[in-house]
């Protein structure tokens, strides 16, 4: 089981972290956390319905990795618009899309992300500093979600955008210093293929 994701009986994944690599997978949680921001009910806590009604942003966002993460839905990296007045119809309709979708989908990151929290703050370690985490099948798809944002976040820093970037990631000589994100980027791959195999019927 070390270092990978092997299903439970019934259902569920189970996975031996020690305790660095338990501190590591915390860590990229919580700067996925900061990176996502604050819900809107959290902005306004004395208004219930604040979160319910509160319409999204409709431009954006400015940093690369959330724009990897909040994509505009309407947009085709591979096909360019054919005219200026298609580019500004796709635009509208990406605003559009993004104003009323935004909210929820930085909820269920923010979520899936405090999961992984909970998850790790959960366990306790051995005499050796090493637990094993076990995830029911809910907690399993919270898992995937936030290992899946956590490894588009890091591809994004790295200039990953297809299979042959990662290839040269093998590569790459000790002393560069993107070694130590890259490592992180392909065990996090390790530990999302496990977790979907687990999910797999």
């Amino acid at each position: 089981m070390p270092g990978i994701f092997e299903p439970l009986p019934g259902g569920g994944a189970a996975v031996a972290l020690d305790d660095v690599e338990i501190s590591i997978i915390r860590s990229l949680a919580v700067q996925l956390l900061e990176l996502i921001g604050p819900g809107p009910a959290e902005d306004a806590p004395d208004d219930p319905l604040a979160e319910l009604f509160a319409e999204g942003p409709t431009e954006a966002p400015a940093d690369p990795v959330l724009r990897r993460l909040f994509p505009d839905a309407y947009s085709d990296p591979e096909r360019l618009p054919q005219s200026p007045e298609e580019a500004e119809e796709q635009q509208a309709h990406s605003a559009e899309f993004r104003r009323y979708t935004e909210n929820d989908l930085r909820a269920g990151k923010r979520e899936s992300a405090l999961a992984v929290i909970r998850t790790l703050d959960s366990l306790a370690l051995g005499e050796k500093g090493e637990a094993v985490l076990k995830l029911a099948p809910g907690e399993s798809r919270q898992w995937l979600g936030a290992l899946t944002d956590l490894r588009l976040a890091i591809g994004c820093r790295l200039d990953i955008t297809d299979e042959d970037d990662t290839d040269l990631l093998y590569r790459l000589p000790d002393e560069d210093p993107r070694k130590p994100m890259v490592m992180a980027y392909l065990w996090l791959g390790g530990l999302q293929e496990t977790l979907v195999a687990t999910l797999m019927p």
